[in-house]
């Protein structure tokens, strides 16, 4: 799917079962807090912290759709073309970037 249908998507789905949007600070807050939840899998699972006694890890990939669905009602609620934005940027970088990384010490 693209990005503008996947923004299409949610905006339907705010429509029939959200009532609305919560506003830009509350989706800001959810913004964080879903990234947070994706740090903690993270760090459990491929770094160095170890996982408490009893705690079960929630599904990375539902945890990267909670983060992928906020960020997309952001999109929405403040005008942005999501898949025109990201092509101005993947335009952007691989302009900045072309050699930048290739000659990168670090990633040999």
């Amino acid at each position: 799917m693209d990005l503008n249908t996947l923004q299409k998507k949610v905006d339907d789905w705010i429509k029939k079962y959200g009532v609305r949007y919560f506003d830009e600070l509350t989706n800001m807050a959810q913004l964080t807090e879903e990234v947070g939840e994706v740090a903690r899998i993270i760090s459990r699972t491929y770094g160095e912290q170890s996982i408490k006694k009893n705690e079960e890890l929630n599904d990375l990939g539902e945890e990267l759709a909670d983060v992928l669905f906020v960020l997309l009602c952001l999109a929405n609620q403040t005008g942005i073309d999501l898949e025109k934005s990201f092509e101005k940027k993947l335009k952007k970088k691989s302009q900045r970037d072309k050699t930048r990384h290739l000659y990168n010490k670090k990633l040999k």
